[in-house]
């Protein structure tokens, strides 16, 4: 079967999977990737039934998030079991706590990139946004991959005005000195702090602004959001703004499924979802798992409209 595109002639070819709401540390702004708070945890099996059904939809990129999915203990098998559906590629979205000691093995399981969520190189800062003194075991992690092949390893910082807005050319060089990606995140509003916005926005035009004078080219990655990447003496930067942003919307590729198995459309909201695994735990044909996907994919629309 080819691509399939929604009602919006948008194709769906990425797959975003929380497969946990877990974590190791306690980030106060975590949204939790927009996903619904839950305990139940789809099996290896599972995450294979709907990576499959999804692969045979056109589907060409999976990821995995969660929480965090290094916690899984089965994380080498999930990758490994999906990788044999022949997925163009195969990534992982994690905090770096566990990289150094796992990435050789995920490689051989057929992971090919890795995006570490780091907001801040200050020690006091870092143990300030997640409750826990792991900075130097992220930061050897996100070199150990590097090293190991990983490619691209890129990292995510979410810009927090008065926490790490005076840190992102640090950041920058960071990241140039270890061949990253630095991608430059605008914050999603969240219902763990009370007024977080008003607190916390950033406007992340003012750093789009400096990128544009800085960078010696400018690139518009059309499959994802209409996002531009900056390149800036041998770096590389993405900006990357969901809220109110219809060309985030317009420009959306990505289907994500939560960790208790439930289909979710959009990004911004919870009201739309879709129940899979419990089709799968029903003893549902492949047949009708893709319809159910296909149910899902008519619920999409644009959160931001023109």
């Amino acid at each position: 079967m080819g691509k399939v595109f929604d009602n919006f002639n948008r194709p769906i070819v990425s797959l975003r999977m929380s497969i946990t709401n877990r974590c190791n540390i306690n980030c106060f702004y975590c949204h939790h990737d927009g996903m619904l708070d839950t305990s139940d945890e789809m099996s290896v099996n599972e995450i294979f039934r709907i990576a499959s059904v999804c692969k045979d939809l056109g589907v060409e990129r999976i990821r995995f998030s969660g929480g965090e999915p290094l916690v899984r203990r089965d994380i080498v098998d999930i990758v490994d079991s999906v990788n044999s559906l022949g997925f163009r590629d195969i990534s992982i979205t994690t905090n770096g706590i566990f990289l150094s000691e796992l990435c050789d093995d995920l490689i051989g399981a057929g992971l090919n990139r890795v995006n570490v969520s780091l907001d801040t190189l200050n020690a006091r800062t870092y143990q300030k946004l997640t409750g826990f003194d792991f900075l130097d075991k992220v930061k050897k992690g996100i070199v150990d991959a590097v090293n190991s092949g990983l490619d691209p390893v890129k990292i995510n910082m979410v810009l927090m005005s008065g926490v790490n807005d005076n840190e992102i050319w640090d950041m920058f060089d960071f990241c140039r000195d270890n061949n990253l990606i630095l991608q430059l995140i605008e914050i999603m509003d969240t219902d763990t702090v009370d007024n977080f916005n008003d607190k916390y926005y950033y406007d992340i035009g003012i750093i789009e602004d400096e990128l544009t004078l800085k960078a010696s080219e400018v690139k518009v990655r059309d499959l994802m959001q209409n996002r531009k990447k900056y390149f800036i003496d041998g770096g590389e930067v993405e900006v990357v703004h969901p809220l109110d942003n219809t060309s985030f919307c317009s420009n959306c590729t990505r289907l994500r499924v939560t960790p208790e198995g439930k289909i979710k459309p959009c990004l911004l909201r919870n009201d739309n979802l879709v129940d899979i695994v419990s089709h799968i735990r029903g003893g549902a044909s492949d047949d009708v798992l893709r319809d159910v996907f296909l149910e899902a994919i008519s619920n999409r629309e644009p959160f931001y409209h023109d």
